[in-house]
């Protein structure tokens, strides 16, 4: 275990493979709930949808079954894996000290300049600064794909939204995009 670090519970060790399995197991039956309830139930549908992609139902289901297919990925991880030897560096260790509190703190400070950025940037411009921003504040391992992710990903849903799916996305009183 790091120095300035406690486990969870001093007696219990979790490992990866146990973590994999409790996680896959739990994402499995989330998306059995979104899929058999959530989705059918409190999502609702006008029949007369043309394009299945617009339907408001279609992305709910796909991201339900992208779960569940990440979920039965972990499961078979789990099980599949042979990690039979307890390692303690697999154990589950959270910081300690005022850090996390800090990046608490920064991160409320991000989500207070988002609702600022809003009306004055637009959807899109502020979603890129606060992806930016927040990968900075989490001190990602691959800045530069951070930095990519943070402009491509917000331009392509915009695109997606603006001009296929014919929905309006807010846009700023300062920047606007065609």
């Amino acid at each position: 275990m790091r120095p300035g670090a406690f486990s969870i519970g001093a007696p219990i060790s979790m490992t990866t493979k146990s973590l994999h399995l409790r996680i896959g197991i739990a994402a499995i039956l989330g998306a059995a709930f979104l899929a058999a309830v959530a989705i059918p139930n409190y999502v609702s549908s006008p029949s007369n949808v043309g394009n299945i992609i617009l339907s408001p139902v279609f992305w709910p289901y796909v991201l339900a079954g992208l779960t569940g297919i990440v979920g039965f990925g972990l499961v078979l991880t789990a099980v599949f894996s042979d990690l039979t030897v307890f390692d303690p560096r697999d154990e589950i260790a959270i910081p300690v000290g005022h850090a996390p509190w800090l990046r608490l703190a920064a991160l409320a400070v991000i989500m207070g300049l988002v609702m600022v950025g809003l009306p004055r940037l637009g959807m899109v411009w502020t979603c890129m600064l606060a992806f930016v921003a927040c990968a900075f504040l989490f001190r990602t391992r691959h800045p530069i794909a951070a930095l990519v992710c943070a402009v491509v990903v917000p331009l392509l849903l915009y695109a997606f939204f603006a001009h296929v799916a014919g929905v309006a996305i807010p846009q700023g009183n300062f920047v606007r995009l065609p």
